[in-house]
């Protein structure tokens, strides 16, 4: 069970400025994860979260305020994301990828207005979500380079477009698709589309059976000659155009995936903490708190939680305030996090030994979703490399 109040406490050390979304986070936590056990076991996508999150207004927090939406900055949202990932990270995964979304179309001079407009809406006035389709079954991740294999092809009643998109987070829920393709023209383009979800053609191949994030959704998305509109073009360029990852968008997603696995440890402190005070060996005489060897493999693990904060914190309030942030050090915050969270469960599994690996307790399941952190773009190798190369001058 996530703890209300140990929940209020982290995030209170930000302020009060956004206790009203984080407060609405707070309540509707409790019921998610009383939810999640179940949705891991059988994979089930959570639904009634999204609704529950849309009827709060907590969908479109990151919305600009003159659209209607709650004009949140990236701190707040990361303060949300985090709070639901203590509950549900499959849930906050899906929440985070909307976030972003909409924080880089309030930012981005190259998203069409009427799109952005039309989302804002939606999102406002309703359950719409959206998120990137980027990774494919032969290209992987578009981070590392390369062409991807799904083709938009400009006809005169509009884009037809085809392609397989994989780990497409959200997939059961979403309403709009922004897919990563290529052009069929004389001069090759690539870039991104907004494509409606549930167009004649359009497929959702349930692939996703994962050790963790098991509710996330993340399917196959299969378009088959899909037609939209000729104004959904969102940012389309000749494939020289494209240079380094949108700093803006690269730190964003950073800070959300560092505050979703942040969320998973801090689930995994507030159960271990619960078990070691209530754990009582007849032996002992005394709970398992009282030993020093505990005390100080706990005092490990509220390290690990503390250098997490400052970090999320910094670099969302740098965000927020318009500061540059390197690449380099972005996806090192990643980085440093997830590796963090997961140090901080396998520490938990450690000290609770049997009762931490039993699915009748959260713990393994904290665990096996800590570790999903490490497939994430940008990936661990690829950021000590470029981190490497930076400090060497090679």
């Amino acid at each position: 069970m996530v703890s209300r109040l140990n929940i209020l406490k982290h995030d209170d050390q930000h302020g009060d400025t956004a206790s009203g979304s984080r407060e609405k986070a707070v309540q509707l936590a409790a019921g998610f994860a009383e939810r999640a056990t179940a949705h891991d076991r059988a994979g089930s996508f959570p639904f009634a979260n999204f609704q529950e999150l849309s009827d709060a207004g907590l969908l479109a927090l990151t919305v600009p305020e003159a659209l209607g939406g709650g004009g949140a900055g990236l701190r707040e949202a990361a303060d949300v994301v985090s709070i639901i990932a203590r509950a549900d990270p499959s849930t906050a995964l899906v929440l985070s990828m909307h976030y972003i979304q909409h924080l880089i179309i309030a930012r981005s001079p190259r998203w069409p207005a009427h799109l952005a407009r039309r989302l804002a809406k939606e999102t406002v006035d309703g359950l719409a979500l959206i998120n990137a389709l980027r990774v494919e079954p032969d290209l992987g991740s578009p981070s590392r380079g390369g062409l991807p294999a799904t083709t938009a092809r400009r006809t005169e009643t509009g884009w037809r477009l085809s392609g397989r998109k994989i780990y497409s987070t959200g997939s059961p829920i979403l309403k709009w698709y922004a897919v990563w393709a290529k052009t069929d023209e004389p001069e090759l383009r690539v870039g991104l589309f907004l494509v409606p979800a549930g167009l004649p053609g359009t497929r959702i191949v349930e692939t996703w059976d994962h050790i963790g994030l098991r509710a996330s959704g993340s399917h196959d998305v299969v378009f088959d000659d899909v037609v939209f509109p000729l104004d959904h073009e969102i940012d389309v360029r000749r494939p020289d155009q494209w240079g380094a990852p949108d700093p803006l968008q690269a730190s964003a997603h950073n800070v959300f995936i560092a505050a979703i696995y942040d969320g998973v440890a801090r689930a995994a402190r507030d159960w271990l903490v619960h078990f070691l005070n209530s754990r009582v060996p007849s032996n002992l005489g005394a709970s398992l708190a009282t030993l020093p060897r505990v005390q100080e493999a706990v005092g490990g693990i509220e390290a690990h939680l503390a250098v997490n904060a400052r970090l999320i914190a910094s670099f969302a309030g740098d965000f927020d305030d318009g500061i540059a942030i390197g690449a380099s050090d972005s996806n090192i915050l990643k980085l440093t996090v997830t590796e963090n969270a997961i140090a901080v469960t396998h520490a938990a599994l450690a000290l609770s030994g049997n009762h931490g690996l039993t699915r009748a307790n959260p713990l393994e399941r904290h665990h096996r979703d800590a570790l999903c952190g490490r497939v994430h773009t940008p990936q661990d190798d690829a950021t000590r490399i470029a981190a490497g190369r930076l400090a060497l001058g090679v």
